[in-house]
């Protein structure tokens, strides 16, 4: 079962034919996306393209482009890059990641938050 979240981006992407695309679909992310992120020669070459990488296996849809690259997301204007990194952590963490945990000295059991991390 594949789950997936519709997104509006902020300004949207235009295409090299002058269509402006907005409304997207993007998907949870897996290990193996992550996997071929890592493996990926560009990202080797410039670890920053990772986010790039990433969004373009788990976007599903961005207007009527049914399949994006990471070439056209170099396109993005800032803030909808922004916002999809935004996006991507949002649906994949749930806006927060807590392991349950228990006080060494009283056995108390709590929930602490842990960072996550810039990176995709």
């Amino acid at each position: 079962m594949i789950i997936e979240f519709d997104f509006t981006l902020p300004k949207g992407l235009l295409d090299q034919q002058g269509n402006l695309h907005r409304n997207g679909v993007m998907r949870l992310a897996t290990a193996k996306d992550e996997m071929q992120v890592q493996g990926d020669r560009r990202v080797q070459i410039n670890p920053a393209y990772g986010s790039l990488v990433m969004l373009s296996r788990v976007i599903t849809r961005l207007g009527t482009l049914s399949q994006i690259t990471p070439e056209q997301l170099e396109e993005l204007f800032t803030l909808d890059a922004a916002y999809l990194r935004e996006f991507y952590d949002r649906i994949n963490q749930q806006g927060s990641a807590q392991i349950q945990t228990r006080c060494p000295n009283c056995a108390n059991e709590f929930k602490v938050d842990l960072a996550l991390s810039e990176k995709f």
